[in-house]
């Protein structure tokens, strides 16, 4: 008898047979002596729509809302059922004993196959393969280590959980919006109390109103001290003449330094990488998205086996790996971190709880290398930045502390006290690996980031020494308003506030981005125009993260089996019915942020300029209307050969030509050959490819051009 091994896919498939000796490649699997592995293409089964439970639902209509099946239904993806058939065929053979799920180790893992075997019934034993990195090794130790599958019920139960609370919550309130204000306002479980959050900071931005402030520096020759409140501390000074007579009081007089503090302070070694932590640290030095930091990562993962499993929200190690570390320096002592890892790699590593801590561990540990060699120059640019991030952030855990001396000086002068710090490291520690002498926390989420006295080289200097004011500064200054969000920021603000896990934040932006809702200017996201309509038609109650943040620990609770997969799915369900309640007795209204001066030719309604995957367009705001063109499309007076409605103009790399939208007709404004020349077959027949809008063409209408074509040749 065989066992058949499901993974999520085909990459992952490959590599596992290839470790299980499964030699035979089929078209929908690897087959050998004792094991069969298929694979699935991400999710193959999912929630069905509302159709699938009532044909009515193909029209959104708010008198059908809210929609709560009695119990949800799972439906084969259309677009992938080809390779659930051939699953489904395995499943039926009588030589497969029984089944491993190879899934990714997690949630939406889980998920991928039990719903998969739910639909093919799967009757037979099952285990799970968890593992937390795709090394030979690690698969070869999983499969001899392989747990029950019903020890994972739990984590099975919290996914359905999720998936039907992001269905119903979603879905339905999603369909209120947009059936009861004539737009696609898309909203979520997730998504909406992150715009939320975003749109409040962009209040407080707006609100703002900046206020002048100064700051009194003196230059007393070997340092400078700053001025500072003798009641608040506070270095800023509201008051200009206050500044000035400061200023005046303290230029050329002499005074005494009163007080030296000099303590040895350190700074530990930054934690390992967790998803959101790497997410984070990639936006601020390499601009990267979280979705893009997320693909990277995987890449690592899967296809080099560099790294360990991504998807992890732990920053720490579990007592078992302790052997394994010195074999993962060594893979990782390659090239320019050879030099850096040479000091541990003759003595035994000190490992401390910053660095192990099962306690702070659940499914998975923090991102290390694996401990795989490879050549570097096999890496893109972004996978080499990535994992450059990784390598150095694991050989810093075992580098000690950056110690420093801290100096502080207080200085009286003209009966006003000024103060002076300066910082010198005494042992760089796990700086050496970045070749920083910056002082700055590696864990200090930047929008916590405060304006603090630059750090200068004191002299030496004791109490009761003489000072005098060299030159006496002003500084003038501005208060700030709050900083818009980064998705670094963004990241530790949803983190903060528990909304979606490390595996579904990237995604939960993108998707914000895609709806219109935010966009992307350079490093920063910005509320649209439309995001701030959305946030004023949802729900208050919606829009909290508290009301999220409790649904997200309640999910972590049943995962771990403290509690209730009934109780949380009914409150879901109640929850959708009274946001769907409450947006249908809604008195606001929705105003198109996005109305254009130019009349749509159809039904005479304003055009609404929106975003498309492939640029911007000229949508009619009546949703009976259907008409659509390129924003760079020009209405013209010319009528289509076929239809007989006028034809947009636009500009391609051949030139000026006119397209009919309803018949997709094109016709090139100058069909004229050059004097004197015939145009070639082949040129015809690029002209037709090319002003086809890269659609297929009917018979018809190809026989037409080439027919005009062969005229003007004749």
């Amino acid at each position: 008898m065989k066992i058949l091994v499901l993974t999520e896919k085909p990459s992952v498939a490959k590599e596992i047979a290839r470790v299980l000796g499964c030699t035979q490649k089929q078209k929908h699997h690897y087959e050998g002596p004792k094991y069969v592995v298929t694979w699935a293409l991400g999710h193959l089964v999912t929630l069905a729509e509302p159709d699938d439970y009532d044909a009515k639902y193909k029209t959104w209509s708010l008198e059908d809302l809210p929609i709560i099946p009695e119990r949800m239904k799972l439906k084969v993806i259309k677009e992938t059922s080809h390779q659930y058939r051939a699953i489904e065929q395995l499943s039926r053979r009588n030589d497969l004993a029984e089944l491993v799920i190879a899934t990714d180790a997690g949630r939406e893992g889980e998920l991928v196959a039990r719903w998969i075997m739910e639909l093919i019934r799967w009757e037979k034993p099952f285990k799970r393969l968890w593992i937390s990195s795709q090394t030979d090794q690690a698969i070869r130790d999983g499969f001899a280590q392989l747990k029950p599958g019903t020890d994972y019920n739990r984590l099975y139960q919290a996914a359905v959980c999720r998936s039907e609370a992001d269905w119903l919550i979603g879905l339905n309130v999603t369909r209120a919006l947009t059936s009861k204000f004539g737009a696609s306002l898309s909203a979520g479980r997730v998504q909406t109390p992150t715009l939320a959050m975003m749109m409040n900071r962009e209040k407080e931005i707006r609100d703002f109103r900046s206020v002048d402030y100064w700051i009194i520096e003196a230059d007393l020759g070997s340092f400078r001290a700053t001025w500072r409140d003798p009641k608040t501390g506070d270095t800023r000074i509201f008051d200009r003449a206050r500044a000035d007579a400061l200023k005046a009081k303290l230029q050329g007089q002499s005074g005494k330094i009163t007080q030296v503090q000099q303590t040895e302070k350190q700074i530990p070694h930054p934690l390992a990488y967790d998803l959101t932590e790497l997410q984070r640290d990639a936006n601020r030095k390499f601009g990267f998205s979280a979705k893009q930091t997320s693909n990277v990562l995987q890449r690592l993962y899967e296809q080099y086996k560099l790294v360990t499993y991504p998807r992890t929200d732990s920053r720490y190690l579990t007592s078992d790996m302790v052997a394994t570390l010195p074999g993962r320096l060594k893979g990782a002592a390659i090239g320019p971190y050879a030099a850096l890892a040479a000091p541990f790699m003759r003595k035994p590593l000190t490992i401390t709880k910053r660095i192990v801590d099962d306690s702070k561990v659940s499914d998975h540990h923090a991102i290390i290398p694996t401990g795989e060699a490879i050549s570097l120059a096999t890496l893109s640019a972004d996978e080499r930045r990535l994992y450059d991030l990784i390598v150095k952030r694991f050989l810093a855990l075992f580098y000690g502390p950056c110690r420093y001396d801290e100096t502080k000086l207080t200085v009286e002068i003209a009966g006003e006290k000024l103060y002076a710090s300066g910082k010198v490291i005494k042992q760089a520690g796990w700086k050496e690996v970045y070749g920083t002498a910056d002082f700055s926390d590696p864990d200090r989420d930047e929008t916590d980031a405060s304006d603090e006295e630059a750090s200068q080289l004191l002299p030496p200097a004791k109490a009761m020494d003489a000072v005098t004011v060299k030159n006496g500064r002003q500084l003038s200054r501005q208060t700030k308003p709050p900083a818009r969000y980064t998705e670094a920021s963004l990241l530790s603000q949803m983190e903060k506030h528990n909304l979606g896990t490390p595996a579904t934040r990237a995604d939960i932006i993108e998707k914000l981005v895609s709806s219109d809702t935010i966009e992307r200017q350079g490093s920063l996201l910005i509320p649209t125009g439309k995001g701030a309509q959305l946030i004023e038609l949802a729900s208050e109650e919606l829009r909290s993260p508290e009301l999220t943040a409790r649904w997200e620990l309640e999910l972590e609770r049943i995962a771990k089996g403290k509690g209730s997969m009934e109780q949380f799915l009914s409150g879901i369900r109640t929850k959708a019915d009274e946001l769907v309640r409450e947006i249908k007795t809604s008195s606001a209204a929705y105003k198109p942020h996005n109305l254009t001066g130019s009349k749509c030719p159809d039904c005479g309604e304003f055009l609404q300029d929106v975003k498309g995957k492939r640029g911007r367009y000229l949508v009619c705001s009546s949703r009976e209307c259907s008409y659509k063109r390129e924003a760079d499309g020009q209405l013209t007076n010319r009528r289509c050969p076929q239809c007989h409605k006028k034809m947009e103009i636009h500009t391609g790399k051949a030139g000026k030509y006119f397209q009919c939208r309803p018949c997709n007709m094109v016709e090139k404004l100058d069909q004229e050959a050059p004097s004197g020349r015939r145009a070639s077959a082949k040129a015809n027949r690029q002209l037709i490819e090319k002003f086809s809008d890269n659609a297929p063409l009917g018979n018809s209408l190809a026989d037409k051009l080439k027919a005009a074509l062969q005229e003007k040749k004749d």
